[in-house]
């Protein structure tokens, strides 16, 4: 099953988007060849610019707090597993208190001159060639240890904003009830009479090689499949389609 996800709101978009960059930059950052290493490199200027343009920490903190005061009015519903929710609790303080207490995330990047000089030539197209910036260069034919060794110190201020992220989609993740449904001709709408939901997620089976379009708001969520042509031009499916859904809200 291939699974897909549909932000319902600006808010987790963004979140979604900066998870998106943390793991390429973790993928590539584990590599070995330079040209991984030069892809976790412009990806951790592209956090750095995401940080710089909005208040990704702060909104971090605000939604953890949101999320540990949903969690919280949960202790008195029957059937709650009491312990589970002491822990998650916990785990959300700890991840608050960690990036509560951080100065201005990346600063110590800023503060590198090297770094930020690398990052100014990065925005210009090819312009961390060896001819414009041999320093760069220099550093790329270093020891893969080397280049490792740098690239995780660098990394190391945004593991607090990327726990807190991580834990508030793991938490909406898990919110979401995993129901079977069916597309007839390819489409499935279901009226809301004003619930609102954060986040979708379809589950689509890997042989169809259809993908989902969705969109929904507080009256309904429509949910379309289509297929590409030899243009990879989309097209609608007609026929109907088995998939599952995931409604989640915290």
């Amino acid at each position: 099953m291939i699974l897909y996800e549909y932000p319902c709101n600006e808010r987790v978009r963004s979140l979604l988007r900066v998870e998106h960059l943390f793991d390429r930059l973790f993928f590539f950052a584990q590599g070995t060849d330079v040209h991984h290493h030069q892809i976790a490199v412009a990806t951790l200027f592209d956090l750095l610019d995401i940080c710089d343009r909005n208040d990704l920490r702060g909104g971090v903190l605000q939604d953890l707090e949101r999320q540990r005061v949903s969690l919280s009015g949960l202790r008195q519903h029957p059937g709650v597993d009491t312990q589970a929710l002491d822990t998650m609790l916990t785990e959300i303080q700890g991840v608050a208190t960690e990036l509560g207490t951080q100065g201005r995330i990346g600063q110590e990047l800023r503060d590198n001159e090297w770094l930020a000089s690398l990052r100014g030539r990065l925005a210009v197209p090819g312009g961390s060639s060896q001819v414009d910036m041999p320093s760069y260069f220099s550093w790329q034919i270093k020891s893969p240890e080397v280049r490792a060794h740098d690239l995780h110190q660098w990394v190391r201020p945004f593991l607090p904003l990327y726990k807190g992220l991580a834990l508030i989609l793991r938490v909406l993740r898990d919110s979401g009830d995993v129901v079977d449904v069916m597309a007839r001709q390819g489409a499935y709408q279901e009226m809301l009479g004003g619930k609102v939901f954060q986040l979708l997620r379809v589950w689509v089976d890997t042989a169809a090689n259809i993908f989902p379009e969705m969109s929904a708001n507080k009256y309904v969520i429509w949910v379309r499949f289509a297929a590409q042509d030899s243009e990879l031009k989309p097209q609608p499916v007609t026929r109907d389609v088995a998939f599952k859904l995931a409604r989640c809200n915290v």
